[in-house]
C-alpha cells in the first residue's frame, strides 16, 4: 500500500493506494503545531482499524509520498517517515525530486509543490494543453502546455476565506453556510451572500480560464479544464468552462511522482 499525504493551508488529504487505485481517503485540518509524536499518533488512530493494513502503525504501508505548502508541517512529516517508518520508501515533494514536469516560472522554487504534482497528474491522465483550477485556501489556476510543461498560473483568494472576509469586515454581515441559494436574486441577506458567493466564483473561474486558454493554445477548445479541491463541487454545476472534475488529483500525482523516484532511493 502507498500512503500519500497533501498538506494543504488548511486542510491536509490522505490517500491509500493499492497499485493504481485510491482504496481509502481522509481529510483533517492541517495545524502547524503538531509534534511528529502527535501526527503518528493520528495516523495511527486512522489506519489502525482499516481492513487493509495491520493493527501496528506502519504494518501493510509499502510507501510514503508527501507533498506540503506548510513547511513547519512538512518538517514533522520527515521526522514521523524517519521515526515511525524507517525502513518505508519515502518521497517528500521538494527540489530535485523528478516529477516529468518542466517548470517554465522565473522561480521554479517559488511554485506550491502541490501545484506542480497537479500538473504531473493532469498531464498523465488528460495531456496537455491544460488548465487545473484548484478549489482550496486559495483558488489555483495552473496552466500546462500541450508539451507536458508547468507554464504558470493565477492565484486568487479561495471560497472560505472570501466568506470570512465577508463576515468579519461588513458591520451587519456574518459567517454563512456554503449552500446553494434559492434563486440568483437573495430574499434575505443570507441568500444574497450565497448568491454572491456561488455566482460569483463561478464566475471568476470562467472568466479566468478563457482568458488563460487563450494564451495557451492556439485554439482554445483544445485546452482541458479539470477541476479538483475540496470545495470544487460547490462550482461545479455553474462554471461552464470546467471538462473534467477529478477529487484526487493531488494524491494520483504523488503516486505518480513516487514511482518516478523510489527506484532512485
Amino acid at each position: 500500500m502507498l500512503l500519500t499525504i497533501d498538506v494543504g493551508n488548511t486542510h491536509t488529504v490522505l490517500g491509500l493506494f493499492d497499485g493504481e487505485e485510491i482504496v481509502e481517503h481522509w481529510r483533517i485540518s492541517t495545524d502547524a503545531r503538531r509534534t511528529a509524536d502527535e501526527l503518528a499518533v493520528l495516523l495511527q488512530g486512522l489506519m489502525g482499524m482499516h481492513p487493509l493494513l495491520g493493527d501496528e502503525l506502519g504494518d501493510g504501508i509499502d510507501g510514503i509520498a508527501i507533498c506540503s505548502t506548510v513547511p513547519s508541517v512538512l518538517h514533522e512529516l520527515r521526522e514521523v517517515t524517519r521515526r515511525y517508518y524507517g525502513d518505508v520508501p519515502a518521497v517528500l515533494v521538494e527540489p530535485g525530486i523528478k516529477t516529468g514536469v518542466p517548470i517554465l516560472m522565473d522561480n521554479p522554487k517559488e511554485v506550491g509543490a502541490d501545484r506542480i504534482i497537479n500538473a504531473v497528474a493532469a498531464v498523465e491522465l488528460y495531456g496537455g494543453p491544460a488548465i487545473v483550477v484548484d478549489f482550496g485556501t486559495a483558488t489555483t489556476f495552473d496552466a500546462v502546455s500541450a508539451r507536458g510543461e508547468y507554464t504558470g498560473g493565477v492565484i486568487a483568494p479561495g471560497i472560505e476565506i472570501s466568506v470570512e472576509a465577508l463576515g468579519v469586515r461588513g458591520a451587519q454581515l456574518r459567517k454563512i453556510e456554503l449552500a446553494r441559494p434559492r434563486s440568483v436574486i437573495g430574499k434575505n441577506t443570507v441568500e444574497a451572500m450565497q448568491s454572491g458567493i456561488l455566482y460569483g466564483f463561478a464566475g471568476q473561474v470562467d472568466g479566468v480560464v478563457n482568458r488563460m486558454a487563450k494564451e495557451l493554445a492556439d485554439d482554445p477548445d483544445d485546452v482541458t479544464v479539470i477541476a479538483t479541491g475540496g470545495l470544487a463541487p460547490m462550482v461545479l454545476g455553474e462554471a461552464t468552462v470546467i471538462d473534467e472534475h477529478e477529487p484526487w488529483l493531488t494524491l494520483i500525482g504523488l503516486r505518480l511522482v513516487y514511482e518516478r523516484n523510489v527506484s532512485r532511493l
